[in-house]
């Protein structure tokens, strides 16, 4: 039942607070923990096609280790210690697992300089939340951007981190942060990561294979409850959800695209090179600013869904009812 009130804790400071800035946080540690281990498994691991596969799921299998467990038994002996302690402890971890509101923020500062006619402010803000090279982008191409990343990350920046923590308290959300951590770091198919990132990245699409579902659910709920399109929310979540490399990504992004009636996706440009993509949606409506604020309450309506559903079932299954 501690466990049950951290996560919901933890969503009210981030609501209230956003994701901290500083050194310690669990996350910089997990990518200065990603990054160290690297260095050492590269230079144990033969440096050939099997070798980097050998050495990337060991990196896998020790990352996922050392951050269940260190979390675990901390929290054991803190809860062991004084219960209270322990809560607290659990519950600022929950905290900085969640990030929905510096999701927010940061894609409201894309919208803010679009609204202020600041093309070169508004390509510099969306960078700051996305891959893809973004000079080239319009303002329609920078809202575009922003929309897709605030409809991705519902799921892997903030629902899909509640799901874990409500089966498996700040330890399991910690396991589903540093297999994300681990695939926005070494998942990558180019040269350097194509065999070495591939347990990061396969790891990565099966932890967020269910949560990615069951996110498009609640945003297609969301997005009757606010008074979008939710019919054609679920036809194109039908049509489109697989309209992408990741099995997971277009998920959210699906329902995002037809319950706004935008046209998501298509081309984009990575490192100076052009990838083809497919579309995502229907050209409804004209992509605009105003569509960043729309796909940011849909991805709060989802997350409350997510706590009120999954903090029900849990409530009821430790003997709340």
């Amino acid at each position: 039942m501690y466990s049950l009130f951290a996560v919901l804790t933890g969503f009210l400071l981030d609501c209230l607070f956003g994701d901290p800035n500083f050194a310690l946080h669990p996350i910089r540690i997990m990518g200065r923990l990603i990054g160290a281990l690297e260095n050492v498994f590269r230079k144990i691991f033969p440096e050939s096609n099997g070798g980097e596969l050998a050495g990337g799921v060991v990196l896998a299998v020790s990352v996922c280790c050392i951050c269940f467990f260190s979390v675990f038994f901390v929290l054991r002996l803190l809860y062991g210690f004084k219960a209270t302690v322990g809560f607290i402890c659990e519950s600022l971890l929950c905290w900085l697992f969640v990030a929905a509101r510096d999701l927010k923020k940061e894609s409201m500062n894309v919208y803010e300089r679009l609204k202020a006619n600041d093309l070169t402010g508004a390509r510099k803000a969306v960078s700051m939340i996305v891959g893809r090279d973004t000079e080239r982008l319009d303002c329609e191409g920078v809202a575009k951007a922003a929309i897709e990343t605030v409809a991705e990350n519902t799921s892997d920046g903030v629902i899909a981190p509640l799901i874990y923590m409500f089966i498996g308290g700040a330890p399991l959300g910690a396991l589903y942060k540093a297999i994300n951590t681990m695939d926005s770091m070494v998942g990558y198919k180019n040269s350097r990561y194509l065999y070495f990132g591939r347990a990061a990245a396969r790891l990565d699409d099966a932890v967020n294979f269910i949560p990615s579902r069951i996110s498009a659910v609640f945003m297609i709920i969301a997005s009757f409850i606010l008074g979008c399109n939710y019919r054609n929310a679920v036809k194109i979540f039908k049509r489109d959800r697989l309209k992408h490399k990741s099995p997971n990504s277009a998920q959210t992004e699906a329902v995002c695209a037809g319950a706004l009636g935008l046209r998501l996706a298509g081309d984009a440009w990575y490192f100076g090179e052009l990838y083809k993509k497919d579309y995502i949606g229907d050209a409804l409506n004209e992509v605009s600013a105003e569509h960043i604020v729309s796909a940011n309450r849909l991805m709060y309506v989802s997350a409350v869904i997510t706590i009120v559903v999954f903090g029900l079932i849990k409530f009821v299954l430790l003997g709340g009812l």
